[in-house]
């Protein structure tokens, strides 16, 4: 995760750069580090030192380490003939070397060659079975041929090895979402709520799946995370505020919920607080849409 701090840092180089004020190894060099794509940039500047030998000879052996980065930048902006030339050079530094391996096999997935990718990532696999950087190519593919299910056949594999992968579990998620597997996408928050419990997005997506599925019991629990998140996101967040008036009315028009709402004093009051700090928030950044919010509060009999 980029912090505000670097992420300033980041921009204020790439400005410099853009601009012709220099600076261009150290902001690659900071791309690097904190792992991010700005492939655009780092193609073009990047090319510049390799074009020129004098600058490519000045960086010792961090000259292979910008032949790679630029090799990904290229295959990010679908310059593959630049890709190409970048990891022919790396090839011949380097002949047996499984990082470069994985280079030509980007490669190959960039170009659309799914099969011939395939087999080249499970050749990777076969000499290190716990590379997560081509586990994920693999569920990348499946998703880039739209192929959901093998995509999940992918992450669920994976997830048995890497049981932490926060990334892995919300992607797995959100894939569920994609085909109407709820259930199993609850599965997956309740798994990322357990161990990254003050992280307000999971408390969210997992009470909109909650409500999604419906029922009482379903729709009270999705209230409960609805207000967690409220609490977690000091009264910030809007989605969250609506969603706990969408459940305060789809519970009244359920039977056994209207008489279980009827004696639920706190989720009353609860309702009508969110109702008023949404009609507050409307007031102050969206005052033109104000009615429209009224409105759709009578509708829900919250207003």
């Amino acid at each position: 995760m980029v912090t505000k701090t670097e992420e300033r840092e980041l921009n204020q180089l790439e400005n410099q750069v853009e601009n012709g004020g220099g600076g261009v190894w150290e902001y690659l060099s900071l791309v690097r580090k904190l792992k991010v794509r700005r492939s655009e940039i780092v193609l073009k500047h990047g090319l510049s030192i390799l074009n020129d030998s004098g600058k490519r000879s000045a960086l010792g052996p961090d000259e292979w380490t910008l032949y790679e980065q630029v090799a990904i930048a290229a295959m990010d902006c679908q310059s593959l003939a630049v890709a190409q030339n970048c990891i022919k050079v790396l090839q011949k530094k380097f002949p047996e070397s499984k990082r470069v391996g994985k280079l030509e096999a980007l490669l190959i997935e960039a170009k659309g060659m799914w099969q011939e990718a395939e087999k080249a990532y499970s050749i990777l696999l076969e000499d290190n079975p716990l590379d997560q950087v081509i586990h994920k190519r693999k569920v990348a593919m499946a998703k880039a041929q739209g192929k959901p299910s093998l995509a999940i056949e992918h992450l669920n594999k994976y997830l048995e090895v890497f049981m932490a992968d926060h990334d892995a579990w919300r992607e797995l998620a959100e894939i569920y979402v994609s085909l109407q597997m709820y259930k199993q996408a609850a599965f997956c928050y309740e798994e990322l709520i357990l161990s990254q419990p003050t992280l307000p997005l999971y408390h969210l997506a997992y009470a909109d799946v909650l409500y999604t599925i419906g029922g009482l019991e379903n729709l009270i629990a999705a209230r409960k995370y609805y207000a967690a998140t409220i609490d977690l996101t000091g009264g910030k967040c809007t989605r969250a505020l609506l969603g706990i008036c969408l459940c305060g009315s789809a519970i009244s028009q359920l039977p056994r919920g209207r008489n279980k709402e009827d004696m639920d004093m706190a989720a009353q009051e609860l309702q009508s607080l969110a109702a008023t700090a949404l009609e507050k928030e409307y007031k102050q950044k969206s005052p033109a849409k104000l009615n429209l919010l009224s409105s759709a509060l009578r509708s829900l009999k919250l207003s």
